[in-house]
């Protein structure tokens, strides 16, 4: 082992001398955690909205009001014209047209039932959608009141029994941080660790010394441990760094273990180092190993479950996403963090995620010794 040890020196003094390293180490994991999760919120608020109301009266001034007082939408326009509501509606000046018609008031006084008309932007489908969503809610909220204030006092004694009241578990107040920052911290560890052991063995080979390496009696296995380690300790200091941004910024404090935690990280790092070697023993040069790794990490956070739930995916892309190591991290960060969950929990993430570092670790070292 005293072999590996002289090769854990040489790495950490290449790496200590490289400024630009300890830039992505440090600096930018804790710039993107800090700005990402503020950016990303599936709250769309914001929403333009243009009201006709070609009734005038105080039932469609009502409805007016319930829109606007509910914060998600910023009122564009109010008149009666729906021609250029159209034509503001094609120019991307309002996502959202909803038309009072004449007579709307009466209707609802005289038939207790009345129609009003939403055109939506659908360019945008995520937008469209909840502006929709949050549009009909209030329009049925509306309608409610309408009923309560309309009816007898012995339906609005029933109606006011009628309540539902929300328990919500693991984020108690629907903090979106909190469901967010463990998924971003899961990609930052992720890239930085990927990315750089991408680029070591390929450096090597762009320098020359691999040449000199190779003629040395250092084994195979030795050299590719040699360069993992290094990566492997420095990938926990920036999960470290990423918990205590986390804490400190949001005030995230996991509900399980953070023994489950590290014991996991540790396992999945070595699946992501060993991919990072896999492809630097692959390439010739630094520029084609970051293509090939942002190829990879592109497919990950996208299939990974941060943004979009893998449930909701096709079929196909379901099955991919159980090659996706970054799933099951993703998956684990939320279940001990948010759900407080234990070994026993994780199991399976934790066996398929070893199985991912067994793999592809053996597949770097075989193709190292074949190629080099």
């Amino acid at each position: 082992m005293r072999t590996v040890r002289y090769l854990l020196v040489k790495e950490f003094k290449q790496i200590f001398r490289n400024r630009s390293i300890l830039a992505m180490i440090v600096v930018l994991p804790v710039m993107q955690l800090i700005v990402m999760p503020l950016a990303a919120d599936y709250e769309v608020k914001n929403i333009n909205l243009i009201i006709v109301d070609q009734d005038r009266s105080s039932k469609s001034e009502d409805l007016r009001t319930e829109a606007i007082s509910s914060g998600y939408f910023t009122l564009v326009d109010y008149g009666s014209d729906y021609k250029s509501a159209i034509q503001l509606l094609d120019k991307d000046k309002a996502d959202l047209i909803l038309e009072i018609p004449n007579g709307f008031e009466k209707r609802l006084i005289k038939e207790n039932s009345a129609q009003v008309l939403i055109a939506v932007n659908a360019i945008n489908g995520v937008k469209a959608n909840l502006g929709s969503a949050y549009l009909n809610n209030i329009i049925n909220r509306y309608n409610e009141q309408i009923k309560i204030s309309q009816s007898g006092s012995e339906t609005s004694a029933l109606i006011a029994k009628l309540d539902m009241v929300p328990k919500n578990r693991f984020n108690v107040y629907m903090n979106y941080r909190w469901f967010m920052v463990p998924g971003i911290l899961a990609i930052l560890v992720t890239m930085v660790g990927g990315f750089l052991t991408a680029l070591n063995i390929v450096k090597e080979k762009e320098i020359g010394t691999i040449e000199q390496i190779n003629v040395t009696p250092i084994k195979r296995r030795h050299f590719i441990l040699g360069k993992l380690l290094p990566f492997w300790i420095l990938g926990l200091f920036v999960f470290s760094v990423g918990m205590l941004v986390s804490y400190l910024v949001y005030g995230i404090v996991p509900s399980g273990s953070l023994l489950v935690l590290y014991v996991y990280v540790a396992i999945y790092l070595l699946a992501v180092l060993g991919l990072g070697l896999l492809v630097s023993t692959y390439s010739d040069t630094q520029q084609q190993a970051m293509f090939i790794m942002f190829f990879f990490m592109m497919v990950f956070i996208l299939m990974g479950g941060l943004f979009t739930p893998i449930e909701s995916m096709p079929d196909w892309a379901i099955v991919v996403s159980k090659f996706n190591p970054m799933s099951y991290f993703i998956q684990v960060m939320r279940m001990v963090i948010l759900k407080g969950s234990s070994f026993v929990h994780i199991q399976s993430q934790l066996f398929i995620t070893a199985l991912f570092g067994i793999v592809l670790n053996f597949w770097a070292i075989m193709n190292y010794s074949k190629r080099n």
